[in-house]
């Protein structure tokens, strides 16, 4: 015992204090940074931008707007258009500026805050489903032009459909952390090591366009993981059938399982017509194309300079193995596929595409590729011609292990290397 009559054994120890110190300033330093308002600068006047409306319909063209506010059917701009996430269910709102419904009460301040911060007039949270992470890179002036387009445009009155979010996810209180952690507000700073093609490519894929939105994985609290920016993503849309399933965003970086071999043309091409002679769209990139198609021919080659000049994606692992049934994928190759990708995988100008080294087929996720073996390619409506003859779909003809085992084969040969596909992936995206 000591003097003081307390064991030498149950003495605090000063290290544990100094512990408990430092931990209680780390949690309140946590808590004062997640739980503090997150500031918003107010923009400069909407008349000291210098936006225009004609600006502004051509970045509304090239970023997609109608795709992600237009249902099927229905009238442009007026939203309804659904998203299926792990988070629930969303529909797009409607942005036109009829004064009840839609956007017409929006001052310039709110729309700003909106495409910048992420949030509503009335100060409540934005899903990302709408790319406001992407968007928060645009230039005042073109969210002005922005602005100044869609207040140009005829109002429509159609109420926005109620979200089905699944709990928690509902409560739009919690976006204030997910924005702690993966939503940056600051504009696009042009690199002075590149050119002024290439910054402008830059700005257009990763504001813009916002191309990063799908061909960047995602976290499980849906973040964006930047150190693999455009190495490939996954996200959830309709197949041909109309039901929603899987779909792989393709890896757009220089990289070998990427766009190694396209030139800056075959991009161009591919971004202006929907077709080159590595690819043809398909998919949902159809809804794409209808941005796409509308850039001029210096901004698709901006594009093209830009994906051309990005660090390329690691080389992966050599999976071969690991794989199985390759011989009778080889089999289905021959019976059902060679004759018009021709047996050496290089395709043919007016058959099938190449298979080389195919961003789609060697893709880390294999939805795109099982999705287009059981389908068909789905591609854009006429006017819209592939210059190639029409794949049809064999998911009739071809059982899960049939089509699990020529996936497999491809991604095996012809340059491609990407793991197995099992009969089970296959089963869930049917």
């Amino acid at each position: 015992m000591t003097a003081t009559g307390t064991p030498p054994s149950r003495r605090i120890k000063p290290w544990l204090l100094w512990l408990v110190l430092v931990l209680a300033v780390a949690a309140a330093a946590f808590a004062a940074y997640f739980f503090r308002p997150i500031a918003q600068a107010a923009p400069p006047p909407l008349q000291a931008q210098g936006g225009s409306v004609a600006a502004g319909r051509y970045l509304a063209q090239i970023g997609n707007c109608a795709a992600c506010h237009t249902a099927p059917g229905g009238a442009a701009h007026a939203g309804g258009v659904k998203f299926k996430t792990a988070f629930g269910t969303l529909y797009s709102t409607n942005i036109t500026p009829d004064r009840e419904t839609g956007i017409g009460r929006w001052t310039y301040g709110q729309f700003h805050a909106a495409m910048k911060h992420g949030t509503r007039p009335d100060g409540s949270h934005l899903y990302p489903a709408f790319p406001y992470a992407s968007f928060a890179k645009m230039r005042d002036e073109d969210i002005a032009s922005l602005y100044l387009y869609f207040r140009s445009l005829p109002p429509v009155v159609q109420r926005n459909r109620d979200n089905e979010m699944h709990f928690p996810f509902g409560n739009r209180a919690l976006l204030h952390f997910w924005k702690r952690l993966y939503h940056k507000d600051a504009a696009f700073t042009p690199s002075p090591q590149h050119s002024a093609e290439w910054n402008r490519g830059a700005y257009l894929v990763e504001a813009v366009a916002h191309c990063g939105a799908c061909h960047t994985p995602r976290n499980m609290l849906g973040g964006s993981d930047e150190s693999r920016a455009l190495h490939g993503g996954a996200y959830v849309d309709q197949v041909a059938s109309g039901e929603y399933r899987q779909w792989a965003a393709a890896d757009l970086t220089p990289g070998q399982h990427g766009l190694k071999d396209w030139t800056a043309s075959d991009i161009r091409d591919y971004l202006l017509s929907g077709r080159s002679r590595r690819a043809v769209v398909h998919g949902p990139m159809t809804e794409v194309l209808a941005s796409t198609r509308h850039l001029s021919k210096a901004d698709a080659n901006s594009i093209a300079a830009y994906l051309r000049g990005i660090d390329a994606a690691p080389a992966r692992w050599d999976f071969s193995a690991l794989r199985s049934r390759v011989d009778e994928g080889e089999i289905v190759y021959t019976v059902h596929c060679g004759t018009c990708h021709l047996p050496d995988g290089k395709g043919d100008r007016i058959l099938g595409v190449p298979l080389i080294r195919n961003p789609i087929v060697q893709a880390k996720d294999p939805s795109s590729l099982i999705n287009v073996i059981l389908y068909g390619p789905d591609l854009p409506p006429p006017p819209f011609n592939s210059g190639r003859a029409n794949m049809k779909p064999f998911g009739k003809r071809l059982s899960d292990e049939d089509v699990a085992a020529l996936a497999t084969y491809l991604r095996s040969t012809f340059g491609n290397n990407a793991p197995q596909v099992s009969p089970d992936q296959v089963r869930r995206q049917r």
